[in-house]
């Protein structure tokens, strides 16, 4: 939807990892749970974690398929969501968006998700 802005992206090995980026120049993070959901060539999307907004305990959410290996952040005084993927795999190759949310919680549900941005390619290949 362009409302927010991922970056951080690109190819690496197996194995190898990244850290996503997330911005919005309309969205004041601190006001929303945020997440990240991806999408796969020719699979539906998929929720892949969610971090609660800083109005208490920071509450953190991960898919089955992530926890473990990823890791969610945020800098609220940069307006910013990060997305640590460490020990990435083959099947990780997606399409990762950064969204605002509803609600963060263990079922990851994509109608959680509020705007989301144009996404950034993760691809993972030896």
């Amino acid at each position: 939807q362009g409302q927010l802005v991922e970056s951080g992206g690109g190819l690496v090995q197996p194995g190898e990892s990244l850290r996503l980026s997330c911005t919005s120049s309309e969205f004041t993070f601190n006001h929303y749970d945020m997440g990240w959901f991806r999408q796969a060539p020719g699979k539906e999307r998929e929720g892949v974690s969610c971090i609660s907004a800083p109005d208490g305990s920071t509450n953190t959410h991960y898919s089955d398929s992530v926890k473990g290996r990823f890791i969610i952040s945020r800098d609220n005084a940069k307006n910013r969501v990060y997305l640590q993927m460490n020990s990435l795999k083959p099947e990780d190759t997606a399409i990762y968006y950064c969204a605002t949310a509803w609600r963060c919680d263990y079922e990851l549900a994509l109608a959680n998700f509020g705007s989301w941005g144009q996404g950034t390619q993760v691809t993972v290949s030896s």
